[in-house]
């Protein structure tokens, strides 16, 4: 190994020019694959292919009228909707929605089909039209219909009122997903933005499918335009004060710049789309970039003040650190690919990107960093004394307090295990935006109001063609949606039986007794022939019937629920279903509720596979790599302590663990044992290249590293705090945890390692 560090420290100072120029054709390669990348605007992202959540839906959505939507909720700022001029504009905003582009149903009350008897024909009209021209009497009537009728209450219009909806159902191409979402929500922004101009006393909001896929787009946009920029900048004035060098953060930024366009790059060439999640891969790829210069350059300049030349600091800079710059490279990248095991796509392709990150990065700061530096001007101040007296002073302490070091962190270590056990996974995609995000605080609206985006399907077979007319089956319909609805998780459901007892008591003169199931099958599939004649264009049954009438769909709407709750509601109905309903209606609850509400379980199953793996193979390079079982066993308390605190003190303050958070401990794994690789390299050769004892190799670590250590931590602190603020919440829960960690593993690398190193390292050199 000694062979190795002395000869690639030599070649790389022979070979600097070719080694730039060689740097320099692999970005700009790598720089033309970036027109090949795409940022993906569909939730389903999330979702693997072959995932049955997925697959249950899409065939829903086969079979009946897609879910993407655009929701717009009007809220009068006085008064309910049942006055002239809002029912007048309800009536032009509804007219206006069919010109959506990819628009192909829209409901509001305006448009409610409304039926009556009149002798004997049903009588099948929108529910009012020529809104200013209502007289008190006709406002009286529609607003006892849209207060009464269980197709629109707490559905169409709140329970007081005071809120309607306009529900726009949208049916994308799919050529162009991206371009065609953006005209959908440009539309719908500028044709509300023109009402509110018209109508001022009155309030929308604008939620739905369609722009819940858009604000994964506008997160990724505002991190990737606002905090990447904000990181990098940020990150280099650190560097210029933690180093007091300008060619220093001139290597560093080019090294930055240079392993975010190859891994980039790499990404557009391989076909990797883009998503919030997998966007962080840029950030994080700067941030420990970063890392792997840092000692580098401490390593450089601390041989610059000791009065070495340029070319001996650089040569000597390389030799001490290019086994543990590896050896931290290849652990991270271990760590983040161990994110494949994620049942979140998005999640693969963070680990991927990063993992190649990481690599380019560390290629860049072993051979273009060194070459750039021997040919840029490097002022330097002289090692001030304190700098190293503290890191010494540290060190004795340890020496000294060593037992209580090991009592107090096994302490802290048992209770934050047990606060570990307080994190539940939970999920509620809708809290994925913060309250800075319109679309979070529309959807919120919406959720109080009238449930908005929380909608359980259930696709109910009749078990025959035309069974669904069956008066077994509609009784057995209704018997399932009264129980739903008497359960308190469920807001208002939307089923055919309430239809079809409508059309019954119009043909029964309208009298209340009528509104009752039909007893034969002739009548209730009489009714539906008559109501589905007279239906206008758009407005039809395709959204509750399939095409051979042996199926209805019931939609119900849920209160905000985290996927515990849901799936703990699913196991009731299940329950009940089997107990209660005939066996060929049998069905289960799908749609983009559920399919979230399935995620958490899954995904920390598989990431619990992938960090036992990634923990497995990290001990293995470890032990191999530092040429003993006992120090590489070592090593490993201090990598996984951080991870048991961080997650101990996130079971104290929130108890819930997302999808993102769920990856954390892998790649976490892969970050936080580089301050251990590089304490314990620095360790080693105290101990074996010059024969100190533990105490002594402990004080060397420390003032030989330390101070990269802390400048490393900070950097990392500083690059993932800035994700904090990120408005996509995955991220900056992510970032939130990941930066307490690495502030822990620092801690734990200066206090737990060198007292475990003091207690079972004493006689091996």
């Amino acid at each position: 190994m000694h062979f190795f560090e002395r000869y690639f420290s030599d070649w790389v100072m022979r070979c600097r020019i070719p080694l730039i120029v060689l740097s320099v054709i692999i970005v700009l390669v790598s720089a033309n694959g970036l027109k090949f990348l795409s940022f993906d605007t569909d939730y389903r992202v999330f979702f693997t292919e072959d995932n049955p959540d997925l697959l249950a839906f899409n065939a829903l959505e086969a079979t009946y009228t897609k879910s993407d939507n655009v929701f717009i909720l009007v809220a009068p700022k006085k008064g309910d909707v049942f006055q002239p001029a809002v029912l007048a504009m309800i009536e032009a905003l509804t007219e206006s929605s069919w010109q959506m582009p990819y628009s192909r149903r829209v409901d509001s009350i305006q448009n409610f089909q409304n039926t009556y008897a009149e002798d004997d024909d049903l009588i099948v009209e929108n529910l009012y039209e020529d809104a200013p021209n209502l007289s008190d009497s006709d406002i009286l009537r529609i607003k006892k219909i849209a207060l009464s009728d269980p197709l629109l209450l707490k559905r169409m219009v709140s329970s007081n009122g005071a809120v309607t909806a306009i529900n726009i159902t949208i049916e994308f191409p799919g050529l162009e997903r991206e371009a065609e979402l953006d005209s959908v929500v440009r539309y719908a922004r500028e044709m509300v933005r023109q009402y509110k101009v018209k109508y001022p006393e009155i309030d929308f909001h604008i939620t739905g499918v369609a722009f819940l896929n858009k604000a994964f787009v506008e997160a990724g946009e505002r991190d990737s335009t606002t905090l990447v920029p904000l990181s990098f900048l940020a990150m280099l004035v650190l560097l210029y004060a933690l180093l007091n060098s300008i060619s220093a953060v001139v290597g560093v930024m080019l090294v930055i710049i240079f392993s975010v366009i190859t891994t980039m790059g790499i990404g557009g060439y391989l076909g990797i789309s883009l998503t919030p999640a997998s966007m962080s891969s840029v950030q994080m790829t700067m941030v420990l970039a970063v890392a792997s210069s840092v000692h580098m350059l401490v390593s450089f300049l601390f041989g610059l003040q000791q009065n070495s030349t340029k070319r001996l600091a650089l040569t000597e800079s390389l030799r001490v650190n290019v086994q543990p710059i590896i050896l931290t490279s290849l652990t991270t990248m271990v760590g983040f690919l161990g994110m494949n095991f994620s049942e979140v796509p998005p999640f693969n392709d963070l680990g991927n990107l990063v993992a190649m990150g990481v690599f380019a990065s560390m290629c860049f700061s072993l051979t273009f960093l060194p070459a750039l530096m021997s040919f840029l001007p490097v002022r330097h101040r002289k090692e001030r004394q304190n700098s190293v007296s503290y890191l010494s002073a540290i060190a004795t302490f340890v020496i000294k307090r060593q037992n209580f070091i090991l009592i107090t962190m096994g302490g802290v270590v048992l209770s934050s295990a047990y606060f570990a056990s307080f994190n539940q996974p939970e999920e509620r995609f809708l809290k994925y935006f913060d309250t800075s995000m319109q679309f979070r605080i529309d959807t919120d609206f919406a959720t109080e109001n009238l449930g908005g985006l929380y909608q359980l399907m259930y696709a109910i077979p009749a078990g025959s063609p035309g069974g669904i007319s069956q008066p077994e089956y509609l009784q057995h319909l209704e018997t399932f949606n009264s129980w739903l609805l008497a359960q308190p998780e469920v807001i208002n459901s939307y089923v055919l039986t309430d239809t079809i007892k409508r059309l019954n008591k119009n043909m029964h003169g309208d009298e209340e007794d009528g509104y009752a199931l039909p007893t034969s099958r002739e009548l209730a599939a009489q009714y539906l022939l008559l109501y589905e004649m007279s239906l206008p264009y758009g407005l039809d049954l395709n959204n509750q019937v399939n095409v051979d009438k042996s199926e209805t769909r019931l939609i119900a709407t849920m209160v905000e629920l985290s996927n515990v709750e849901l799936l703990n509601f699913e196991k009731r109905v299940q329950s009940w279903y089997a107990e209660h309903m005939p066996a060929f209606m049998k069905t289960k609850g799908t749609g983009t509720l559920m399919m979230f509400a399935q995620i958490p379980e899954k995904n920390i199953e598989g990431m619990l596979y992938g960090s036992i793996l990634a923990l497995f193979v990290i001990s293995m390079i470890l032990i191999l790599a530092l040429s003993s079982l006992k120090v590489g066993l070592i090593s490993l308390v201090p990598n996984l302590v951080p991870l048991t605190i961080g997650f101990g003190l996130w079971g104290l303050l929130y108890a819930e663990v997302n999808m993102a958070l769920a990856v954390v401990v892998s790649m976490t794994l892969g970050i936080v044992v580089d301050d251990t690789v590089h304490f314990l390299s620095k360790y080693l050769r105290a101990r074996r290249e010059k024969g100190y004892s533990a105490e002594q190799a402990i004080t060397y670590a420390f003032t030989h590293v330390g101070r990269a250590l802390i400048v490393s931590t900070i950097v990392l602190m500083v690059g993932f705090g800035v994700l904090m603020t990120s408005p996509f919440t995955m991220n900056s829960d992510m970032a939130m945890l990941t930066t307490w960690i690495i502030c822990l593993a620092l801690v734990v690398d200066f206090l737990l390692l060198p007292v475990l190193l003091l207690k079972f390292d004493k006689g091996e050199k």
